[in-house]
């Protein structure tokens, strides 16, 4: 495993110029509508902010189509789909990203559901080959391990990843007045052969203005 992840990622740092943004993102907005949207539902049905946070990745792959597709024999094919690679880390310490399909059509509970099946089929050894060989623009998530920036390294031929780390509390100048609000800090990385920072930072803003409303999700 580690053989096989080590020789992609140095293929990927060795032939993908890639070039880093990364933007923090105000959750107050966000975390306070999750907080009353799970007080309607049923445990096992509540959403985590993975399920916001991802939905609103797939969305913005949507509109800025430069993050979402395959370099492939020297020119950039873009994806009409949005499959959305999920890194997992397995328990013998390996790391995989398959895909869930369609995430930016989803419902946030069609998105959560699908997230957590993704997750237990990929520890058990249980995932499609689709799944694995389909995947248009990859998310890593590593704030459960308290990271709060993590720069990606782009899966070949992929052309962006984006990373999410811990929500924190942060001082905010808001209308004047400091108030703390959640944040979390967000990255890019993507190729330079078919994007640039312009539009790798529409991206980032697609994101942020997202989650702001997220009942809209």
């Amino acid at each position: 495993m580690r053989v096989a992840i080590g020789a992609l990622m140095a293929r990927s740092k060795r032939e993908i110029p890639h070039y880093y943004l990364s933007a923090e993102i105000d959750l107050h907005a966000a975390l306070a509508w999750l907080e009353a949207e799970n007080r309607n539902r049923a445990i096992q049905e509540r959403l985590l902010p993975a399920a916001l946070l991802l939905k609103a990745s797939a969305l913005a792959a949507r509109e800025v189509p430069e993050m979402n597709g395959f370099f492939t024999d020297g020119a950039f094919r873009p994806s009409t789909c949005v499959h959305l690679g999920v890194a997992v880390s397995l328990r013998d310490a390996g790391l995989i990203a398959p895909a869930i399909h369609d995430a930016d059509r989803m419902s946030l509970s069609e998105l959560m559901a699908s997230l957590r099946d993704l997750v237990k089929r990929a520890r058990a050894g249980g995932l499609r080959a689709s799944e694995m060989s389909d995947p248009t623009i990859t998310v890593t998530n590593l704030g459960e391990q308290g990271v709060e920036t993590v720069f990606g390294v782009i899966y070949p031929p992929q052309v962006a990843i984006v990373g999410f780390g811990k929500i924190a509390e942060r001082a905010r100048a808001i209308s004047g007045m400091i108030a703390v609000h959640p944040v979390v800090t967000v990255t890019l990385s993507a190729d330079h052969r078919v994007s640039d920072g312009h539009r790798g930072a529409l991206f980032l803003a697609a994101i942020e203005r997202l989650l702001q409303k997220p009942e809209a999700l």
